[in-house]
């Protein structure tokens, strides 16, 4: 997994394949914190992820969290936010699926340069969101 990460010049990526992992990280840690928490079975646990999840969860913890970002990281969720997207789902409006896509960019990147500390502390951050 090392070599892959290694691979990706952070400067050159794309926003959107940023997104594209960040989306997945997020999604470990929600379903990691969920099914430590719940015994509940595995419909019911992705149901309980999709208010984290999903582009209007997203939207709202991003809103919530900006205070804690530091300068870099705001630079990087408005590079994520900013990025133009070719279609979006009819279940949500344009700017919460920017939002959505800036913080899942913000994961991304988190990701590739290893700092999985940060992910840590704004994961935390974004499910007290929801409580």
């Amino acid at each position: 997994m090392e070599e892959y990460i290694d691979n990706i010049d952070i400067q050159t990526v794309p926003a959107q394949t940023l997104a594209f992992i960040g989306d997945a990280v997020y999604n470990v840690y929600i379903r990691s914190y969920l099914a430590s928490i719940s015994t509940a079975k595995t419909g019911m646990l992705h149901k309980l992820s999709i208010k984290y999840v999903s582009a209007r969860g997203q939207a709202r913890t991003i809103d919530s969290i900006m205070d804690i970002l530091t300068e870099e990281e705001i630079a990087i969720y408005k590079r994520g936010r900013n990025t133009n997207i070719g279609s979006v789902s009819k279940h949500v409006d344009v700017i919460e699926y920017k939002k959505a896509t800036g913080f899942e960019c913000l994961i991304g990147y988190l990701y590739v340069t290893r700092n999985n500390a940060r992910i840590d502390e704004i994961v935390k951050k974004c499910i007290e969101c929801f409580k």
